[in-house]
């Protein structure tokens, strides 16, 4: 026969067993990687080896919990060609099923610049895919979401600062 004292003892044993395993459960949710699209392209500054540009991508969460994101790194391609690479230190919190824009500086060297943009004469668009990383702040080990998206952007959508 158990007693009252060893009954409670295996009730709270059992109890702290299921809150382990209702916790560690909750861990082992896979976030999905977000959606993202290029919204914006702008020539910073021209220099004689390196342009700097300005971008502003949108990153869709697609997931059921906020993703609180500390920072992001990126490269682009131009019609299959490497075009730019950049890294920011965006500290943002997107909540579920929400959007957000998050600005990025992107460097490209001329010969990347004169590669990408090779034979646009008879182009009426660039065809180009972003693939990254997302890094997460919220947990004691930080969290790395891979992203990848294609699109096409029309020649006129690049726009150069007015110098004057």
């Amino acid at each position: 026969m158990i007693s009252f004292r060893q009954y409670l003892s295996l009730l709270g044993g059992l109890s702290l067993l299921l809150f382990v395993l209702s916790g560690c459960a909750g861990f082992g949710k896979r976030l999905e990687s977000p959606r993202i699209t290029l919204a914006n392209i702008k020539v910073q500054e021209t220099k004689v080896l390196e342009t700097v540009f300005q971008i502003e991508i949108r990153v869709f969460n697609t997931n059921e919990v906020a993703l609180e994101v500390k920072g992001i790194e990126c490269d682009i391609e131009l019609n299959g060609k490497h075009f730019a690479t950049g890294v920011s230190k965006a500290e943002t919190k997107i909540p579920s099923y929400e959007t957000t824009l998050i600005p990025m500086t992107m460097y490209s060297s001329i010969l990347d610049i004169v590669m990408g943009l090779k034979g646009l004469s008879n182009t009426v668009k660039l065809k180009y895919r972003i693939t990254g990383k997302l890094r997460l702040g919220k947990g004691a080990v930080p969290a790395i979401i891979p992203f990848q998206s294609h699109g096409e952007l029309p020649l006129g959508g690049l726009s150069v600062p007015n110098n004057t």
